[in-house]
């Protein structure tokens, strides 16, 4: 039988959990509620790389990212700098749509999925 290993478990949610090769990342939000969506994303980004190299992998391992917005207004903004992010030759599958969130401050959440090995 195959571990799940919990990174940052409470009593609702883990930010990351690794079964096998597989790690599966939360939705990630921004810090900063009343940034633009460019920074806004760019902190959900880095989230995500800290996630992944706590998890043994990195962004070049993404399979899939789930991308919520609060506006589709923000969508090329947000592209702008997901694009410069992902690693050329390595882009995950993706999907992007407009979101109620949980907090009206947050402009962004990104969930995500990748492999270990």
């Amino acid at each position: 039988m195959t571990d799940i290993t919990r990174i940052e478990q409470n009593a609702r949610r883990s930010r990351a959990s690794v079964f096998g090769d597989l790690v599966f990342l939360a939705g990630h939000v921004a810090d900063t509620k009343t940034a633009d969506i460019t920074q806004q994303t760019k902190e959900v980004l880095a989230k995500i790389d800290d996630m992944l190299a706590r998890a043994g992998t990195d962004k070049s391992r993404l399979l899939s990212v789930q991308i919520w917005l609060k506006t589709m207004d923000d969508f090329d903004a947000m592209n702008a700098v997901y694009d410069a992010w992902v690693v050329p030759g390595h882009v995950p599958t993706r999907a992007c749509g407009k979101v109620e969130l949980a907090d009206p401050g947050y402009r962004i959440e990104v969930i995500a999925i990748a492999a270990r090995s």
